[in-house]
């Protein structure tokens, strides 16, 4: 029996929700991975951390929010919460794997290339993980080419991130991109779920409607306490909503890391071999 599917349950209101959190968990991991970007090897593990965590959190909490709209008309839906949390923790494993290639190799060639294509199947694993999580009498089926097309939006949006995270200066600039990326993957989900096929078991018709957001609402509070706090970093950081440090070097380049640029003791003159340095003045006897 084919089921029917309603991703918009409470009209513009979740959609909207869900992608101001795309918003905002793309805007402080953005800020986290340009101040990375900006400091020394024994600080930086610890923002791109926050990094991770927050755009991981932002895009999770982004997906259940809009999970909240969502309802099968003839059957009532429940989630594992197992799987569930697990498909945050995926989240945060690959933005992380792909956001720390990029702070140590800069936002270019190869390492944005890889770490964009990391970080977009993160994106995208957690989405059908989190969809695996739902459970109701029946199952789900995937239009292929409607799901391929999700995972090249989710791979070109987080690409494109890294590459502003590494390059865009400025906080109004990083406002600009993080509503750019919240787009992308809010536009991610709802591709995604526009692949999604239901059938349900033979005489399982026990009614659905309107999901109930008391069955989502728990799971969401950990990581929006998060968001809230990393939030407070950044407001507490003046360095890293400008996105450049106090003492910027000269030489320091958008999307290159801080150990890329030599100290000021590397770039002394060198003396040339065989060659005394030159004493003003004589010694006296």
């Amino acid at each position: 029996m084919q089921g029917t599917v309603d991703g918009f349950s409470y009209g513009a209101v979740t959609p909207v929700v869900a992608y101001l959190m795309a918003c905002l968990g793309g805007a402080l991991g953005l800020r986290c991975t340009t101040r990375a970007l900006l400091v020394t090897h024994s600080w930086r593990p610890a923002w791109l951390t926050l990094g991770a965590a927050a755009i991981g959190s932002g895009i999770w909490t982004m997906h259940f929010v809009a999970m909240m709209g969502f309802a099968i008309r003839e059957a009532p839906i429940h989630y594992d919460q197992p799987v569930t949390y697990a498909s945050l923790g995926l989240a945060v494993v690959m933005v992380g794997i792909g956001i720390f290639i990029v702070g140590y190799r800069g936002a270019t060639g190869t390492a944005l290339f890889t770490g964009g294509t990391i970080t977009g199947l993160g994106v995208a694993s957690m989405h059908y993980l989190g969809m695996a999580g739902v459970r109701f009498h029946g199952r789900f089926t995937y239009n292929t080419l409607t799901v391929a097309a999700s995972v090249v939006i989710a791979v070109v949006a987080a690409t494109a991130a890294l590459w502003a995270a590494g390059r865009v200066r400025g906080f109004l600039w990083s406002v600009g991109a993080s509503l750019v990326m919240g787009l992308a993957v809010s536009g991610m989900h709802y591709v995604g779920m526009a692949a999604l096929g239901v059938h349900l078991d033979a005489a399982s018709h026990t009614g659905g409607g309107v999901p109930e957001p008391s069955v989502l609402a728990p799971m969401l509070i950990g990581p929006l306490a998060f968001l809230l706090l990393a939030a407070v970093v950044v407001v507490f950081d003046p360095t890293m909503v400008l996105g450049r440090p106090v003492h910027m070097p000269a030489e320091r380049k958008p999307g290159v890391p801080a150990a890329a640029v030599p100290s000021r003791l590397d770039r002394r003159p060198a003396l040339h071999e065989g060659r005394r340095p030159e004493h003003h003045g004589s010694r006296s006897a």
